[in-house]
């Protein structure tokens, strides 16, 4: 049974950026109590996603990259209480703009072949 885009975006998705968002915040000095505040996850999420334990399964090219060590910047100089929302969501439309999302939704089901469900769907 062909899953819903939504579905790869909670279960893949997600969990890799905050995955990479993490060990970018710990790369700029925060510790990982503060990253888990920040991120509003718990200390130990935090503690798998840093050793790559959770968060892996998606291939992520530079411009999502990029997007997330700016948003790691931000939220590591900015407001403690600042909402990482809308920065996720900026990062997951890139994703889905770059084709990652279409590129995993094929690896998950076979016979995707010439699918844009992903675009279409999700207003990337």
């Amino acid at each position: 049974m062909m899953k819903p885009p939504c579905e790869l975006v909670v279960w893949y998705v997600i969990p890799a950026i905050r995955a990479e968002l993490a060990k970018e915040l710990v790369k700029l000095g925060l510790s990982q109590k503060e990253v888990s505040e920040r991120l509003g996850i718990t200390q130990s999420a935090v503690s798998q996603y840093v050793k790559e334990k959770r968060g892996k399964g998606i291939a992520m090219n530079r411009q999502v990259r990029k997007a997330i060590r700016n948003l790691a910047r931000e939220m590591a100089n900015g407001d403690k209480k600042r909402d990482v929302i809308p920065g996720i969501c900026s990062v997951c439309s890139i994703v889905k703009a770059t084709g990652s999302l279409c590129d995993l939704h094929r690896q998950e089901d076979a016979g995707l072949e010439g699918c844009e469900m992903c675009l279409s769907i999700c207003g990337a």
